[in-house]
């Protein structure tokens, strides 16, 4: 999944939608439940929930934070082999990990992870990453009712339930940090993208209310706004397509989902992050310099 790249000649109008270009196939979940999964007992480090772990950015950032010795809880929508494939992945680095399906459109399917998470693992949740996304591209004037509340429903208003439930935990702990997947998309816009990029832009907005309001109690709130990252989607775009988009990108390179995750793990986990909060930061080779 991608978002609409616009050509004309050799230039490029608009942005693909930059943070999917790393999670192909996510699609919304029909039910909640549970995957079966072993949890082992070596691992003791924060428990972490990443939405959308299954597949391209969510993957990375699942096996950063395994590989950092935490407990992931691997959400995904239809995936379960590729989630319980992180799993698999995230023990062997020294981590522990449990799949668990839900729908992060519904508020039904949030409260279901949050109990599976509690049912999974002892003590309270220290990090939410907000991964989970779906695109509906067209243009407005085309754009059906449902092309809008579905992108919304889950890339706006499943970050929103999700980190409020979050925060309910973190806050009654005075810890914890949630860190929500954005987009350069949100800052800038897109063709083709107008419910994409106003969900993005509401979840930049989101992140710097919720900070204002969580900090006080030593709740770390922040987002992250990749630009182009490599996929199994980018590696089958026509040269000439990956040519045009490169020479709109300073850095004249698509970025690495481990790129992405090393960001996300520094803001979730590292002790000098605990002095960072309600900032949104581009990690896009330069695309969208001035937006910061």
């Amino acid at each position: 999944m991608m978002a609409m790249l616009m050509l004309t000649g050799p230039a490029v109008r608009g942005f693909f939608d930059a943070s999917l270009l790393a999670r192909p196939h996510a699609r919304r979940a029909i039910t909640s439940r549970s995957a079966a999964a072993s949890v082992s007992m070596a691992a003791e480090g924060p428990v972490c929930i990443v939405t959308g772990g299954s597949r391209g950015l969510g993957r990375a950032i699942a096996l950063k934070l395994g590989e950092a010795g935490c407990r992931v809880v691997v959400n995904y929508a239809n995936s379960a082999s590729a989630a319980e494939a992180v799993v698999e992945e995230i023990k062997g680095l020294g981590g522990d990990g449990v799949a668990v399906q839900a729908d992060m459109s519904t508020q039904e399917g949030i409260k279901s992870l949050f109990k599976a998470t509690s049912d999974a693992f002892e003590g309270p949740v220290g990090v939410l990453v907000n991964n989970a996304g779906i695109t509906r591209d067209t243009l407005v004037l085309r754009m059906k009712p449902d092309q809008w509340n579905d992108v919304i429903d889950t890339n706006l208003n499943g970050v929103f339930f999700a980190s409020q439930a979050a925060a309910k935990i973190m806050m009654k702990q005075r810890s914890g940090r949630i860190v929500n997947i954005a987009s350069i998309v949100g800052k800038v816009g897109n063709v083709g993208q107008a419910n994409y990029a106003a969900a993005k832009g509401g979840v930049i907005a989101l992140t710097m209310s919720m900070a204002r309001e969580c900090a006080p109690r030593g709740v770390t709130v922040n987002a992250v706004a990749p630009g182009f990252i490599k996929s199994d989607m980018t590696d089958e775009l026509p040269e000439k397509i990956v040519e045009a988009v490169k020479t709109t990108i300073p850095a004249a390179r698509f970025g690495e989902p481990d790129e992405v995750a090393g960001l996300v793990k520094y803001l979730a986990l590292d002790p000098s992050a605990l002095y960072i909060t309600g900032h949104c930061i581009n990690i896009d080779g330069g695309m969208a310099i001035g937006t910061c």
